[in-house]
Parts: structure tokens; sequence; C-alpha cells
């Protein structure tokens, strides 16, 4: 385990726990409310809470090996406990009564072990009988812990393997049509004769790329199946995203035809580069705009931005001119299975977006949507800009 920076060394707090947050709405919503069941709540000691930005300091979550946030951790005492989830709240509930009694048994044990070593070791084997104890109770809740993350870790995985399951269906119904394409002209002598080369080698390469991307979800599925770990893996590599979000729209064009849908794009020509896992972030441009071509009316306008909003992030933007999304649902809408009451007649596990936000947060960015009723709504998100090391 790696040694714990020094800032967040507290050694006159038994109890430390850490919160790191995002910058979305919900994350200050959420460090309110545990600030308010620390109020409430009844301790003996004094503890420390300490709340960390992880866009103000990045590193620290790769320190603490963090995927997303918010999380808590619980940072001393031994063992290290990290808590995840929309419910942060309620699992700290049920941990802090445990954590608060393994403090106060460390410390009874403590005053103990301090009165033998006074009395010049006569209670010796009471002291060594204790702190054997101790060490089961430890034991007892690094196993319970454990058992938690086990079962986090399975539940995850069925819920990866429906995501991807889902996803599949977009690569593989593009190759299809790409290589039907080319069975009817090869087909069709007088067609044939009408087909380009560069057409040719277009349909080729996009047919290609899809299976790729087929072939790496597979791997997933393969991945998430054996359970070996709850984590999606990044495989990061400097990129332009504006030439990947013009190949998505150019794969979303018969779609868009279909429907007389026009597609309106600011992608500014002196974009930097982006540090992402190219496949991963094809995957969120593709969910978000698949949504927003079947949302979208017909002779409806979408619009796909890209702002260089900072020196460290750009920013991702994609509109649509659909029925948006209620205001009690904004946070929702990312959440693992949940789908709108309108859309429960039609196909889909509600599983993209909560996809989407995996991927996004997996990239230390942030996910979230901007909508008005009968309106439509703009997904935004964020990723890094990639930096010359120094």
């Amino acid at each position: 385990m790696q040694a714990i920076p020094e800032q967040f060394i507290n050694a006159e707090a038994p109890l430390q726990i850490l919160l790191f947050i995002d910058q979305r709405p919900s994350s200050r919503e959420q460090v309110r409310q545990i600030r308010s069941f620390f109020k409430q709540v009844q301790v003996p000691f004094t503890f420390d809470f300490q709340v960390v930005d992880v866009g103000e300091q990045p590193y620290l979550a790769e320190h603490f090996r963090l995927v997303v946030t918010p999380a808590l951790i619980k940072l001393h005492p031994e063992p290290r406990q990290i808590l995840t989830g929309t419910d942060l709240v309620a699992q700290l509930e049920r941990w802090f009564p445990r954590w608060q009694r393994s403090v106060e048994d460390q410390r009874l044990e403590s005053s103990k072990a301090l009165k033998a070593a006074e009395k010049g070791g006569a209670q010796s084997s009471s002291v060594v009988q204790s702190a054997e104890l101790l060490k089961l109770s430890d034991e007892v809740f690094r196993l319970q812990r454990e058992r938690e993350e086990l079962r986090s870790q399975l539940h995850f995985k069925d819920q990866i393997i429906s995501m991807l399951a889902h996803d599949l269906r977009n690569p593989l119904t593009a190759a299809s049509i790409a290589i039907e394409t080319l069975e009817i002209a090869y087909k069709q002598s007088e067609q044939a004769a009408r087909l380009k080369p560069e057409m040719l080698a277009n349909l080729l390469k996009h047919a290609r790329s899809q299976i790729r991307t087929i072939d790496r979800m597979i791997t997933d599925i393969l991945q998430a199946a054996r359970g070996t770990n709850a984590e999606l893996h990044i495989q990061l590599e400097k990129i332009n995203l504006g030439e990947l979000c013009q190949e998505v729209l150019t794969d979303f064009s018969d779609r868009v035809e279909a429907k007389h849908q026009t597609v309106e794009t600011d992608i500014p020509s002196d974009l930097p580069l982006v540090y992402v896992d190219a496949g991963r972030i094809r995957q969120v441009v593709v969910n978000i705009l698949d949504n927003a071509v079947k949302y979208t009316p017909i002779d409806g306008t979408i619009h796909l931005s890209i702002l260089h909003r900072t020196t460290q992030k750009v920013q991702v933007s994609i509109c649509d001119t659909g029925p948006g999304v209620p205001v009690e649902n904004r946070e929702r809408i990312f959440e693992d299975h949940f789908r709108l009451q309108r859309d429960e007649a039609q196909d889909g596990y509600g599983i993209g977006l909560s996809l989407c936000q995996r991927i996004v947060r997996a990239h230390y960015g942030q996910i979230w949507v901007d909508s008005v009723a009968d309106q439509g709504s703009c997904f935004h998100f964020t990723l890094p800009v990639y930096r010359l090391q120094s």
C-alpha cells in the first residue's frame, strides 16, 4: 500500500475521512448532506474530515486508485475503506457506527496496554490477549469489507455485460451495412462499374473499423465475466477529437437522412489534441448521438460542438430538439438501468448514459445535461488536453 500523502496525516485525529468530489452540482449537494450528517451524530472524540476536488488535484485520484467520484475514504484507522455511489450518505449511516466503535476499541485497548505497562507488566498476558482480540476484530472487519467489495464487483459484472451487449448493436449494424453495400455492388455489374475505388476503400475501411470496435467490446465482456477487476481499462493516446466526432457523424449519416434531420457542427480547426482512450470516447459520442437522432423529430436539428474550455480541458456538446429531460430526472438518467417513463415501451436497457458517465469519469472528466421541456437537451462532457512533458 502506498504511503499516505503528508497533507492528510493528522496524528491528533483518531479517525480521518476524505471526500473526493468533482465540479458537478450534485457533488456540492453531497458535501452538504455529509456535513449535515456529521453535525447530527454524537462522537466522543475529534475526527478529521477533508474535501478534495479531483479537478484541482487529479494526481490524488491516481494515488488512491479512484475510478469514480464522489468517493469517501476512511483513511485512518486501518484498514482503509472506500465508499462510492449515489447513496453515499446511506452508506455512511451504515458504516460510521462501525468506524466509531473501532476507534473506541483501539483507544480502550491502548489505555489498557498503558496501564499494564505502568504496573510493570503484571498484566502482560491480558494485554497480549486483548491485542489478539483486536487483531481478530480488525480481520473480521477486513473480511466484511472484502465481502461487500465482491458483491459490488459481481453487480458491476452484470451491469457491464448488459452495457456492452447493448453497445454492440451500433458497430454491428454499421459493419453490416458496409458489407451489404459491397455485396450488392458486386452482384450488380452496372452499379459495380459506377462504384469508385475511393468509395470501395472507404467502405472497407469503415467495415474494418467497426469490426475492431466489436472485437474491443467482446474483450471487455470477457474481462467483466472473469470478474477480476471492476474498473474500465483505459488505454490512453493523443488523438484529434474533431476528426473522431466527424467520423461518428459520417457513420450516422444514413439515419439522419432517413429522418430528414439537419446536423450542424462547430468544431474549431485549432483544437488541441486530447489524451484519451479513442475507442472509449467513440462509445460516448456514439451513445449520445444515438439518443439525439432517436429523440429529435423528423426535420429537426442536431448540433455538435467542441469548445477549448480551459488549458487543461475541452468540452464536447451534443444538442437535440427532442422532448427534453424532466428536471427531476436529470441526475438519475446517468444511473444504471434507469429509464424515463416515456421510454419504457422502447427497445433498450437504460444503460447507455451510465456507460458514458463511467467512461468520462475514468478520464477525470465530467458529464452533465442541460434541458428545456419540449425544446430539447444538450449533453456535455469534458476531456483532458494532451500536454507535452517538460
